[in-house]
Parts: structure tokens; C-alpha cells; sequence
């Protein structure tokens, strides 16, 4: 494997980036975003330009302050960037206005965040159709039936979240981003609040949606165990990207991390 020139020695990887993002999931160009002005400045992402296929999962990775939450809350459309473009599904999304923006999201983007967000009064299909309801639509049932099969919810539909595990309320956030048929599914630590077998099954039912839905994903972590499950490890470091793993174990994707100061 070949190394970029940024990465430390030993990390493998080269950060390939094509000339245009159509076809693509999302992709970044020149993209940078600060906190703060003058001395007291904070550059969290540093002029990234990153391309992320269709049905692929990558995981974003880094030391503490990398960069890597806020440039998956840029992606999202939940921040806005100084500089650069971004585009979710071959759209353009920098600089659209809010209503057309909100839209995108609610419609073209799936969420999966570490705290389950579920609302504790309904069921789990009203949870999982709750967008769906809210933006006026109709709910597919034909596919919400097959995602509540694969992900193993069928018999728990009409359960409130205060009678499921975390595990299948997890399930039950990953079914509500899956039913809409998303571009991209952004997930912000989705096994954080899980125990060790909890967050593998949930992890591995991220990976089936890939490859059995041609889900596209985009992760963040800290974990190099839940990475490992990822197509593809986006390594970040002071805000910039340094290299990447393809296909890669916890402990090829824990030196790499050692090597940047995580």
C-alpha cells in the first residue's frame, strides 16, 4: 500500500480525490471552516477535498479536535462552511437556502447519532415513520416492511421505546434513516451509548445496509474496533486530511491512530 506525503511514516494509504463528484455520494472541495477570528481563530478543517462513493461505508477518524465531527456536520448541511462547495448526491448544497436545505436533509439524509433520539409515546413504527409523517409523505410500507425484517423488528413495531433494548432502539434509528431511501446515512458515534455485542450487531447490520440496500454511510469515530467494520478509514489530523486504510483490522487502524497522537 502507498503512503501520502502528509502521513506519518508507516500509516498506509493515499487519499485519492477525483475531478468531479458526479455519481458520487457526497464529495468536498477546498472545503475549510474556522471558529472564532484573529489570534483566537480556531481552524477546524483545513481546505479538505474528499470524494465518498455510492454504496460504500467509510468511517472518519482522528486525535481529539482533528476536525473530523465538524467536517461530517458540513457534509450534513447542519454547518456552513467559509469557503469551498460541497455537494450531497450530485446536489450542490453550499450556499442553498434553509427551507431547500432542511428539505434535503429531511428527504436525501439519514441521521444515526449516539443518543437514540427516539420520541418515548410512540411506537416503534411511528418512530421509524415519523419523518415520513412529518413532511405530509406516504410511507412505503412494502419497504418498511423489508427494512423492519432485515433489521429484525417485525414483531417489535408496536412497542414503545421503554420496551426495547438499546440495541433495538439503535435498530429502530437505523430503520427511520433507511426509509426514506436516502443519498447518504451520517452516523455520529451510533454504537457510543451500546455495550461491546450491542454495538457489533448494529455495526454489522450498518454494513449488510450497504451491501444488501446500497446504502451509502458516512461515520464518525473514535473506535478503531467499530471503523474496522467500515469500507474505507478517512484519517484526520489538525483539521487536515493525512491518508486513509481500505478494508483494514482495529489494529492496523489503532498504529495508525497511534502514529497521529490519538
Amino acid at each position: 500500500m502507498t503512503t501520502s506525503t502528509n502521513l506519518p511514516a508507516g500509516v498506509p494509504g493515499a487519499l485519492a480525490v477525483s475531478a468531479t463528484p458526479e455519481g458520487g455520494a457526497v464529495a468536498a472541495r477546498g472545503v475549510s471552516k474556522s471558529y472564532g477570528r484573529g489570534e483566537t481563530a480556531v481552524h477546524a478543517i483545513r481546505d479538505v477535498s474528499l470524494d465518498f462513493a455510492r454504496e460504500h461505508f467509510t468511517a472518519i477518524m482522528g486525535p481529539s479536535g482533528s476536525g473530523k465531527s465538524t467536517l461530517m456536520h458540513c457534509l450534513a448541511g447542519l454547518d456552513s462552511v467559509d469557503s469551498g462547495r460541497l455537494w450531497i448526491g450530485g446536489t450542490d448544497i453550499t450556499g442553498l437556502p434553509d427551507a431547500e436545505l432542511t428539505r434535503l436533509r429531511r428527504e436525501r439524509v439519514g441521521f444515526v447519532f449516539q443518543a437514540f433520539n427516539l420520541v418515548p409515546t410512540l411506537t416503534a413504527e411511528q418512530n421509524i415513520t415519523l419523518p415520513v409523517a412529518l413532511a405530509g409523505g406516504t410511507v412505503d410500507v412494502d419497504w418498511l416492511q423489508q427494512i423492519s425484517s432485515t433489521l429484525g423488528l417485525s414483531d417489535r413495531l408496536s412497542h414503545r421505546p421503554h420496551e426495547l433494548s438499546g440495541g433495538q432502539q439503535q435498530r429502530v434509528a437505523v430503520a427511520r434513516a433507511l426509509l426514506t431511501r436516502p443519498d447518504v446515512i451520517f452516523g455520529d458515534e451510533p454504537t457510543g451509548n451500546l455495550d461491546s455485542a450491542t454495538g457489533a450487531e448494529v455495526l454489522s447490520l450498518l454494513r449488510r445496509s450497504c451491501r444488501e440496500m446500497g446504502q451509502s454511510i458516512i461515520m464518525v469515530t473514535h473506535d478503531p474496533v467499530a471503523a474496522s467494520y467500515a469500507d474505507r478509514v478517512v484519517l484526520m489530523k489538525d483539521g487536515e486530511l493525512v491518508g486513509e486504510l481500505e478494508q483494514s483490522t482495529p489494529d492496523a487502524i489503532l498504529g495508525a491512530l497511534a502514529q497521529l497522537g490519538a
